[in-house]
Parts: structure tokens; C-alpha cells; sequence
């Protein structure tokens, strides 16, 4: 029988309830100094833990990785700490939460690193903004500058850098961990050829340009085992200066490399959240053949289109970013078709409680 969004799903080591799962959002209200997670964060996650899984706002694996003001780490003692706190208060609740494991790579700005430039597959001139914050704590967009390539021989100190992160996050009480491969960051910036201009073992075939996605995902495998582990991609996306888009190649090369190791799950980032054209069926068709696990898809989804996608064998679940902002029980409104509410977009990124935890459950 063909499963529905409601139903409940085996994602490796866990069985979550049902398909309905929140996606990262970044949010900026990490507390200084340390970007450290903090109370309004614990309430935050906690609001909404009715999801079948929370996914975290992406985390900074290394100082090195932060290329946005406020944003969380989870390199740090105190940052293990306020994640602990997150992750029980969702636990208490009946929730379950993946850590997002993050670095930017150029998609940074050197304020943030006492002047240091940040680091990049390729040293590249790319057209590109970032999110920082003035002498006031007004959120300010600054242009990204050109990244210095990172060296072959610091490749395995950044690898061992997500394989603590992730032993952070477990002794963190996360659930799961999911590795940010996409949205033009530094794993995506390796592994899309527009950004990639290396000449080593890192560089020029899809192979080696896959190469540092896959040994983070098996450095953190083997730490904290594949079955809590997830994989988000994000091919034809043309976000923070990929461009001209993926053409879809090196996705699924990646989803079937990745299809072998037993993972959790692999999470589909599709291009039309940020208005670039939706992804087609034809495609959806070959990353299931490509990708013998759980695929979760995200993406300017509702309902219908869940359960199409869903009927159609094309996903296992759903991850709404958005309406979870405005709508902490989105999963119970979305079962019983109640009415949502609109967030509040000048609240999105910095700034305390409102327009983050001031949103309240459906009251009817």
C-alpha cells in the first residue's frame, strides 16, 4: 500500500511518527561571544518537535566554517552544552532533531575571521552576499570577497573537523546528523564544477570533485555510524553564486555514490525556493534510480504536492521550511487542513523572541 504523509518511516536509526519534517532555517540568534545555542533557541526547537524530524539550522563544524553573524557552532564546549539543552527540551516533547553540519567555505567575509580570507575549493571572483551584523546589531548584507583555495594537504584536518563536529552532536543528544552538501557551500563548492578549478586529486573529473563529500561522509559514518547519518544535495541550484546552474550530473553521480554506504537518508534541496524553475519528474525518476535509500524532498512543498510525490514512489517525506516559521504545530494543521498562518519576513534573520517563539499554536 502506497504510504501518506502521515504514515510513519524507518530514517535509519530512528522511526519517526510521520513524514512532516522541518527543515533548516537560519535564524541568527546564536548569544555572543561563541555563537553559542541559547534559551530562545531551546523554545524555539522545542514548539516545534510535533515534526517527524527537526532538522537544525545549519551549524558551524569549525570557527573557520561561520560565514554568517549569530550563527550556531558545534565545535565548542559551551556550544555542546546549549545544543544539549535544545535537544532535551525537543526529546521532552516527544520530538526527535538532526544536527545540519555546516561550513560555508566562500560564501563568508573576512570580519568574521580577524581579517583572514575565507576558504573555497578554488580561488575564484564570484558575485555573492552574506549576512553580518553593524555596531547596532542591525543585520547588514556585505559582499563576499575571493576565497584563497584551501591547500591539498589541509584537506584532512577539514575532514577531521566534521567527524568532531559530529561526535559533538551525539554527545549533544542529537538524534541524527545530516551534512550540508548543497545551497553552494564548501562541500558544494568542491563538488559543482563552476567553483572547482583544482588540479589535484580534488579537482576537474566528477570523481575527484565528489571526492571530499564522500570522505566527510564516511570519516563521520564511521564515527557515529551510517544510519544516523543524512546527505542534502542541492543539483540545478544556482544559490549563492553557483551559476550557470548544476545540470544535474554531479547530483546524481553523488546520490549514487552515496547510495551504497547505507545512510540515513538523503535529503533533495529543489531549486524553486528561491524562484529558479521546479525540478520535473524526469529527473526525480533518476535520483530514485541513482539512490537505493529514504529520500527526503524539500522545496516549496505543500500537501498535494507531498502526497503526489509520495503516491508517485518519487519521496519518503517531506521537509517544509517557511511555514514552519509562523506555524510551530504545522504538522497537526497540515493533517487536519486547518488554516495557516503568515510569517513575519522582517524577523527571519537576528533579533530575539519575536517573530521566532511568539507564534502560537492553532487555537481554533
Amino acid at each position: 500500500m502506497t504510504p501518506g504523509l502521515f504514515d510513519p518511516l524507518d530514517l535509519g536509526a530512528v522511526r519517526l511518527p510521520h513524514r512532516v519534517l522541518m527543515a533548516p532555517l537560519t535564524r541568527m540568534r546564536a548569544s555572543q561571544p561563541g555563537d553559542v545555542p541559547n534559551e530562545i533557541m531551546r523554545d524555539h526547537y522545542a514548539q516545534r518537535a510535533g515534526a517527524g524530524l527537526v532538522i537544525s539550522e545549519g551549524t558551524q563544524v569549525s570557527p573557520e566554517g561561520k560565514g554568517y553573524a549569530d550563527t550556531p557552532g558545534i565545535h565548542s564546549a559551551d556550544q555542546v552544552a546549549g545544543w544539549r539543552a535544545v535537544t532535551d527540551a525537543v526529546h521532552a516533547n516527544g520530538g526527535l532533531m538532526a544536527a545540519q553540519l555546516w561550513h560555508t567555505g566562500r560564501v563568508n567575509h573576512e570580519s568574521l575571521h580577524g581579517g583572514e580570507l575565507p576558504v573555497s575549493a578554488s580561488a575564484m571572483e564570484f558575485r555573492c552576499r552574506t549576512s553580518l551584523k553593524d555596531a547596532d546589531g542591525t543585520v547588514v548584507r556585505a559582499n563576499c570577497p575571493t576565497p584563497r583555495a584551501l591547500d591539498t594537504e589541509e584537506i584532512p584536518r577539514l575532514v577531521e573537523d566534521y567527524r568532531r563536529a559530529a561526535r559533538n552532536a551525539m554527545d549533544a543528544g542529537f538524534d541524527l546528523v545530516e551534512v550540508h552538501g548543497a545551497h553552494g557551500y564548501l562541500l558544494h563548492q568542491f563538488l559543482a564544477a563552476p567553483s572547482n578549478q583544482r588540479t589535484d586529486a580534488y579537482g576537474g573529473s566528477l570523481e575527484n570533485r565528489a571526492r571530499l563529500l564522500l570522505e566527510v561522509v564516511d570519516a563521520i559514518a564511521a564515527e557515529v555510524g551510517a544510519d544516523r547519518v543524512g546527505v542534502r544535495l542541492s543539483p540545478f541550484g544556482t544559490f549563492n553564486g553557483l551559476d550557470p546552474a548544476d545540470d544535474g550530473e554531479s547530483g546524481l553521480y553523488a546520490a549514487n555514490a552515496l547510495s551504497s554506504r547505507g545512510l540515513a537518508f538523503l535529503h533533495l534541496s529543489e531549486p524553486d525556493w528561491t524562484g529558479a524553475p521546479a525540478l520535473d519528474d524526469d529527473f526525480r525518476k533518476q535520483l530514485r534510480a541513482a539512490y537505493d535509500g529514504v529520500i527526503v524532498g524539500a522545496g516549496a512543498y505543500d500537501v498535494a504536492k507531498a502526497e503526489r510525490l509520495l503516491a508517485d514512489g518519487l519521496i519518503d517525506a517531506a521537509a517544509f521550511g517557511r511555514p514552519f516559521i509562523a506555524n510551530p504545530d504545522l504538522p497537526h494543521r497540515l493533517a487536519n487542513g486547518l488554516p495557516l498562518a503568515e510569517p513575519d519576513k522582517t524577523t527571519f534573520y537576528g533579533g530575539g523572541a519575536r517573530g521566532y517563539t511568539d507564534y502560537p499554536a492553532y487555537d481554533g
